[in-house]
């Protein structure tokens, strides 16, 4: 063998075992790759939760029945306080709007000096006829006393007597002429009928008004009342003295009670009023005679099942929740949404029983996706624990 085919020989025996240390190697590495990729294909192939989410269980609760209503806040009655006499003139204004008066405290003053002339004129004139009767009666005495003699004629003493009757009849005419005139002097002061609160004003002092015209508007005893229109299908459910909470535009609240319901239905809007007094309106300011106010009457209490409010999602037109399922899915139901209190929402819908809900993220979850469910998050440790 010559020297170059030794060489060729050696160089062929290297290659071999170069290729056969490379082969040996690269085995477990593309094992292992091989198996990397499997698993990440395992990984891929399970589905990932669509969103971390927190659950609640429905709970009973007894909840209030209300019966809602609308209506205006009106006075319970009004008393109109007027001028009984005519052609004086207002010398004096002692109330304005908004002041509570009590009965017969005086609201106004008319300047006297015509009524004390007219009355002075009314004694003189009782006191002539009181003078004309006196003598009248004296003529008619001494016509009696003359009748048995003869002196006197039947036609003579007829008519003494008959002057005695008139004198005694224009008495009577001055002494109720003086009693009127003392009941103007009387009127002259303008006095509140009861107690309540002035709703109105339109006295003047310097102004000279005619009997009859009104100075003041008053709420009797401050009493207001609000009248609700109640359907004529809900109208039987309402009874006198039943309570009611009645909200005024402001936000403020006060509890009243049913006193009347009316009689009769509005033939264009098939409602019927219902008075409701509620508390004074000194004591009330957030409530004012005119106002439109809504309320609520209670008719009573029932069972009811509640779950937190951020578990219903408005969805097309109706009420949903996310009922969570066994394999960790959740099924959207259709609910109805009832009274609230507090947080809580009533709903009426079939459920299962020990149904669980979502109650934080429902608004972002479809019908079947899949959930991680996390508990409530865990209160802070106190600080001597820490």
């Amino acid at each position: 063998m010559t020297r170059t085919q030794r060489n060729v020989s050696i160089t062929a025996v290297v290659l071999a075992l170069v290729a056969a240390g490379w082969w040996f190697t690269r085995q477990p590495a593309d094992s292992a790759a091989e198996s990397g990729t499997k698993a990440a294909k395992t990984e891929e192939a399970q589905p990932r939760p669509a969103l971390t989410v927190r659950v609640a269980v429905p709970e009973p609760a007894e909840l209030a029945i209300t019966l809602p209503a609308n209506g205006n806040i009106a006075a319970w009655q009004e008393a109109s306080v007027g001028s009984e006499s005519a052609g004086l003139r207002l010398a004096e204004v002692r109330v304005n709007v908004g002041d509570r008066v009590r009965r017969g405290q005086v609201l106004a003053r008319f300047a006297p000096e015509t009524i004390d002339a007219d009355v002075a004129q009314a004694k003189a004139a009782l006191a002539e006829a009181r003078a004309t009767a006196a003598d009248a009666a004296g003529n008619a005495a001494r016509a009696r006393t003359l009748e048995k003699t003869g002196a006197l004629s039947q036609q003579q003493i007829t008519q003494y007597q008959t002057a005695e009757q008139t004198a005694k009849a224009r008495v009577e005419a001055a002494e109720a002429m003086l009693a009127a005139q003392q009941v103007r002097g009387r009127n002259t002061q303008v006095l509140a009928p009861d107690d309540g609160v002035i709703s109105a004003r339109s006295a003047t002092v310097g102004s000279v008004v005619g009997s009859g015209t009104e100075l003041f508007r008053l709420i009797r005893q401050g009493r207001l009342e609000w009248r609700a229109e109640v359907g004529a299908a809900e109208l039987g459910r309402v009874a006198v003295g039943m309570p009611v909470r009645v909200t005024a535009p402001g936000g403020a609240e006060v509890q009243g009670k049913v006193r009347s319901i009316a009689p009769t239905v509005d033939a264009q809007t098939r409602n019927g009023l219902v008075y409701v007094d509620i508390p004074s309106v000194q004591a009330d300011k957030g409530f004012k005679a005119g106002m439109f106010a809504r309320g609520e009457f209670a008719l009573g209490r029932s069972a009811a099942q509640t779950v937190p409010q951020a578990a219903v999602v408005p969805r097309d037109g109706f009420n949903t929740v996310m009922v969570l399922q066994e394999d960790s899915r959740v099924q959207m139901r259709k609910v109805q949404a009832g009274r609230r209190i507090g947080e809580r929402i009533e709903i009426t819908g079939a459920l299962p029983a020990g149904a669980r809900v979502v109650t934080e993220g429902a608004g972002f979850l479809n019908d079947g996706d899949l959930v991680r469910v996390v508990d409530a998050a865990p209160a802070e440790a106190p600080a001597a624990a820490k």
